[in-house]
């Protein structure tokens, strides 16, 4: 059972419920993760990401210091799970993902205890590895994006994540053409908070003159984009490869039209054995 699920599943990093935020957000910089689950004698109780991380840092309008609050204080208790003796694990969480709106789903074996975790990543990495020459980049790219402009502030683009309840912001240069992608990621791996072992709220914006920078102060200069008619799987390769979650669709000018991201990729997943039941019966389904 425990080689089924390890090629669907990511290396599960637990703390106890005790733990502090200073905890998750170190094990999450020091395993490249995301996410952290919250455990009570090996029984899964809940989760914590980084975007709760992210949203509990703004708002919170204490000086606290983060290695004084718990980790159950911002978890999310809600956790949806799966069998790890389910007979298709990689589909029936796409499909639990899709649905409830969530990056992961929690492993359980018979007894309820933790066996592991899958992710967006996981899925997206499975079905690059599958469904090639299947759907194309513009049958699940999303038309809606919330843009930052790279002259915007730090302050603004964080706010900006939080309200709209995102993952990712494009920003544009003064043409409107995307020039990079800011995430929570970007003001975690460049917070002052690792570099000068700080432990107050303060430590999400990289320094004391963090109100002064900008975006473009953070965005690589190099962006990976996409075209409407790239096969979807090689979009999911590429944010494999360059561990991203989302990727800019662009036309051969350059210009903005969509985003295709990890949880478009999760939802073409959760609908590809569908289709392809539906083929089998039917051939001239399409």
């Amino acid at each position: 059972m425990i080689s089924k699920i390890r090629q669907f599943t990511s290396p599960v990093i637990t703390l106890e419920p005790e733990s502090t935020i200073n905890d998750a957000l170190f094990l999450m910089q020091k395993n490249d993760i995301k996410r952290v689950v919250i455990v009570q004698n090996n029984l899964p109780i809940g989760i914590v990401t980084e975007r709760d991380i992210g949203k509990f840092l703004e708002y919170d309008k204490t000086t606290r210091a983060l290695d004084k609050i718990p980790v159950q204080n911002i978890m999310s208790r809600n956790l949806v799970t799966i069998s790890a003796e389910d007979e298709d694990i990689a589909t029936q969480s796409s499909i639990r993902m899709d649905t409830f709106q969530i990056s992961s789903v929690v492993v359980i074996d018979n007894e309820g205890k933790l066996a592991g975790i899958i992710t967006k990543s996981d899925l997206t990495r499975i079905f690059s590895s599958l469904y090639g020459r299947t759907y194309k980049v513009a049958d699940y790219m999303s038309k809606k994006i919330i843009t930052c402009r790279k002259s915007d502030s730090l302050m603004f683009a964080l706010d900006m994540l939080n309200k709209n309840k995102i993952s990712r912001l494009v920003a544009t240069d003064n043409e409107g053409k995307p020039v990079g992608v800011i995430t929570y990621d970007t003001f975690l791996r460049n917070s002052g908070f690792f570099k000068a072992n700080k432990s107050t709220r303060d430590y999400l914006l990289p320094n004391i003159n963090a109100k002064e920078m900008r975006v473009g102060d953070l965005i690589q200069e190099e962006l990976l984009t996409v075209e409407t008619e790239d096969d979807l799987a090689i979009a999911a390769k590429l944010m494999t490869d360059f561990k991203v979650s989302g990727i800019p669709v662009v036309d051969s000018k350059g210009s903005l039209e969509g985003i295709i991201s990890s949880t478009d990729i999760v939802r073409a997943y959760s609908e590809a054995e569908t289709h392809f039941r539906l083929i089998k019966k039917d051939p001239h389904f399409d």
